[in-house]
């Protein structure tokens, strides 16, 4: 059964979202991160269904976690960089398939570990408060409408 590829069409071209960039100043497993994220903040995250980007010959796996801040009213997400696991759909049989079994959203920045995704606009992560001695500084990072990225993001919105 072959699986089709659908990409949202948005009427408005020029819209991009912020994106915050979270890398792990060491490695912990997800468990024990976002244990300490909900010890000091007022709301909690927990894990829902994983974010599957399909690939040619393998789909990606990328844990989620989500919460929502009830003063502020927004939904906020936590989305893994790397896939946690795949499943090998075909078996490629060229020699360079440009698959390989480990996946990132963000390519260019394989030493981000979460992506941020609020349900509002705003550029603003202070609000989430993150453990200072597990977390480097949260980068903004912008994502235009043309990138197959963005239509991912609001595909699961």
């Amino acid at each position: 059964m072959k699986t089709k590829k659908l990409l949202l069409d948005i009427e408005d071209d020029d819209e991009e979202i912020t994106l915050g960039l979270v890398r792990l100043a060491k490695e912990v497993p997800d468990y024990e991160l976002f244990y300490q994220i909900n010890s000091i903040n007022s709301f909690q995250f927990s894990r829902i269904e994983d974010f599957v980007y399909h690939g040619f010959y393998y789909d990606y796996y990328f844990p989620r976690f989500q919460t929502y801040h009830t003063e502020s009213k927004i939904c906020i997400h936590f989305i893994s960089n790397k896939s946690t696991h795949f499943l090998q759909k075909k078996i490629s049989t060229e020699l360079f398939s440009g698959e390989q079994e480990t996946k990132y959203l963000l390519d260019h920045f394989q030493d981000v570990d979460y992506l941020i995704k609020t349900s509002e606009t705003f550029d603003d992560f202070s609000l989430i408060l993150l453990p200072e001695n597990l977390v480097f500084k949260t980068q903004e990072f912008t994502l235009s409408s043309d990138e197959e990225l963005y239509q991912l993001i609001q595909y699961y919105e």
